[in-house]
Order: C-alpha cells, then sequence, then structure tokens
C-alpha cells in the first residue's frame, strides 16, 4: 500500500519590529547615562549645617541626605564615606571665617589682629542663619571608640589654630608691638580657651552682644601685654 503524499505547507518566518516611542527613548538613555547631578558645594553646604547643629555623631545618614536633598547611593559616589563628607565639611566651614582669620597674616599690630579674630568669631557664633557656635572649637570632643580618627582631625584643626595665634604673637614680639617677656604659647591658649568658651556659650543661647562683651574682655587681655 503506497502512502499518500500530502503536501507540506510552507514555513513562515516572521520579523516583528518595535518601535520605541521617543518618551521611551528618553527613559533608556536616562538609565545608561549618568546620574542626576547635583552642586557639590551647595549639597556639602547642607551637610555642614546638619554637622553643626547636630555632631559628628549625632548627625544620622537619613538626616544628612535629608538635607543634602540626595540619596545615600549619592552621597557615597560623591564623598566615599560620612567620616569624608564630615572632612570636607569641616573644611567649608572654615572658609566662613577666612576674613577673620585672615587678620593673622595682615600688615597690622596683634592686638588689632586678636580684635578682629574674637570679634568675628562672636558674630559668626551667634549669626541667626547658621547654628549657633563653633563647628571645631566643641566639635567631637567625645565619639565612640571607632570613631577616634575623626576626633584626632579635629583635634588637629585646633592645634593648628593655636599654633597660628603663638606665631602671631611672636611676631608681635619680633616687631615689637608685644612685649618681649610676654610668653606666647600661653597666651595663645588663653586666647584659644576664649574662643571654646564663646562657642559654648553661644550653643546655650548668649546673644551677640554679651559673646562681644567676652571678646572685649580678651582683647583688654591681649592689650595688657602691648610694649
Amino acid at each position: 500500500m503506497t502512502v499518500p503524499e500530502y503536501s507540506k505547507a510552507p514555513r513562515i518566518s516572521r520579523v516583528i519590529i518595535v518601535k520605541n516611542t521617543p518618551d521611551v527613548e528618553k527613559t533608556a538613555a536616562r538609565r545608561r547615562g549618568r546620574p542626576p547631578a547635583f552642586d557639590r558645594e551647595t549639597v556639602l553646604s547642607a551637610a555642614r549645617e546638619t554637622f553643626w547643629a547636630h555632631g559628628y555623631e549625632g548627625a544620622s545618614i537619613a538626616d544628612l541626605t535629608a538635607a543634602m536633598g540626595i540619596t545615600p547611593q549619592s552621597l557615597y559616589a560623591a564623598f566615599h564615606s560620612k567620616a569624608d563628607l564630615y572632612r570636607a565639611a569641616l573644611e567649608q566651614y572654615r572658609g566662613l571665617g577666612a576674613d577673620t582669620f585672615s587678620a593673622l597674616g595682615e600688615p597690622i599690630d596683634t592686638v588689632s589682629a586678636f580684635e578682629r579674630i574674637l570679634r568675628g568669631s562672636a558674630a559668626i557664633f551667634s549669626a541667626p542663619e547658621h547654628p549657633k557656635g563653633c563647628m571645631i572649637s566643641t566639635a567631637a570632643l567625645n565619639c565612640a571608640s571607632e570613631n577616634e580618627a575623626i576626633v584626632d582631625h579635629v583635634a588637629a584643626m585646633r592645634r593648628r589654630s593655636l599654633d597660628a595665634f603663638t606665631a602671631r604673637i611672636e611676631r608681635g614680639i619680633r616687631e615689637g608691638d608685644i612685649k618681649a617677656g610676654t610668653n606666647p604659647r600661653a597666651l595663645a591658649r588663653f586666647l584659644g580657651a576664649i574662643i571654646q568658651g564663646m562657642s559654648v556659650q553661644a550653643r546655650d543661647g548668649a546673644p551677640r552682644e554679651e559673646l562681644l562683651d567676652i571678646a572685649a574682655h580678651a582683647i583688654a587681655e591681649v592689650a595688657r601685654h602691648r610694649a
């Protein structure tokens, strides 16, 4: 018996072409491209204010990202770690007092230089647009052991300020506007202690006028050493 032949239907290949709409293409491009950009100095200033108000350990990543308006992933991508963000914020903070502390290097007498620093500090510590006090003077005094590197970093910044004060008083002795018998390091430590104390007073609510009164007493002490 012969098996009848049946004609086979030809195979048909189908190619489906899907064309993206402009909206889909834009979305894909955003996914493939870089994440949304932000201004580094702007978000850093927001982090600075948060650290200034709450301290290093008191400012959580959630607090920081909320203030900065970015995601934790963006924070770590831009600043690597909370500790590095804090160091960057401290450097930006130093810039706020640059005009005040530039008095140390200007061709003015020693008493005038420290008068500008003390009065300028009173203004910064009590400014209504910022948290009260000094971000460096009383920063990271006590932290958990895992944050000891931050404590050391801030302490080193305070030591550099003390060294700068000492050098300015020594210059005053050389230039003849400060008495030769003055102890530069002791006077520098006194001034550092006054600035730290003004910071604490500001945090506790002392207004600018009262901080200026403290500054006036310190200025009088420096003037007592005038040659």
